[in-house]
């Protein structure tokens, strides 16, 4: 059976309730699938705080922090979530726990200081919420500031690290506009919000640009309602061949007016190998 987390919203961006398995549809490689159900239930979460703590967040990691701390008081009691700071690597400050006084506890040993390592603090944490996290729906919520100038990895490498890890990404970025590349290229600071914007999609997560950081308490809030308000769709694959394939997913609505996200696809099992992707892990805490 496959599983996914869905989130559906009207024009307007704002989450939709109550459909049911008759006003959705999916297609794994293009081909229609039988949905067996949907549910709304709110499903437990598996959560990674991803805190980009270098030099120039110094102005920003205590709003940040803040933000983080709303995060973690909107846990439910069977949610876990884990800490990371990262700079030029990525810190595990908390490990994986329920406890949340322990994490907003935790949140006071983040300091600020050093370069920013962006894609390979993302393929770690995400490599980690998909190993070590215990709850089917697994998430990332990262904050940033600063453009990627000290990763080892590459893009492609990350999408392909994503697509195995199955966790949603939502990222926070605090790009700054005033960046130019010159007048034939685009600038930096836009090569950051697509790039960011891609991986969160790709993932089934959201991108977040805030002009400010008064706008976190907002995000912090808009994350934690839309990590609640989804639909899982479940089905059984009509291709049943265990070859360790990437099947691409496409979820709709019946009703063309509302829009409907989840991540691109998924590995299926292979009985004969490691699944594909697999190069791409990176193990840095």
């Amino acid at each position: 059976m496959v599983q996914l987390d869905v989130k559906v919203t009207d024009q307007n961006g704002r989450p939709v309730s109550g459909l049911t398995k008759d006003d959705f549809a999916i297609y794994e490689d293009r081909v229609s699938q039988i949905i067996e159900s949907v549910s709304s239930d709110v499903a437990p979460v598996s959560m990674g705080l991803v805190i980009d703590t270098s030099g120039s967040m110094r102005p920003k990691l205590r709003t940040v922090s803040d933000a983080a701390r709303d995060l973690i008081r909107q846990m439910r009691p069977d949610d876990e979530a884990f800490l990371v700071q990262f700079k030029t690597e990525a810190d595990l400050i908390q490990e994986f726990t329920s406890n949340r006084r322990g994490l907003e506890d935790a949140l006071g040993d983040l300091y600020a200081g050093g370069g920013t390592a962006l894609l390979d603090a993302i393929i770690a944490t995400a490599d980690h919420a998909n190993e070590k996290g215990r709850r089917r729906k697994k998430a990332l919520v990262v904050i940033t500031d600063g453009l990627d100038k000290n990763s080892s990895m590459k893009e492609k490498e990350v999408i392909a690290a994503m697509k195995e890890d199955e966790v949603q990404v939502y990222l926070v970025g605090f790009v700054d506009e005033e960046e130019s590349g010159g007048f034939f290229s685009r600038s930096p600071a836009k090569k950051a919000k697509q790039l960011l914007t891609r991986l969160a999609e790709d993932s089934g997560g959201r991108a977040f640009f805030p002009t400010g950081v008064s706008e976190m308490p907002a995000i912090a809030a808009q994350i934690a309602k839309e990590l609640r308000a989804q639909y899982v769709i479940s089905y059984y694959p009509s291709n049943t061949r265990h070859d360790g394939s990437f099947r691409s997913v496409r979820v709709t609505v019946n009703n063309r007016k509302l829009i409907a996200q989840t991540r691109q696809g998924y590995y299926a099992p292979d009985d004969r190998k490691e699944p594909q992707g697999a190069g791409y892990k990176r193990q840095l805490f």
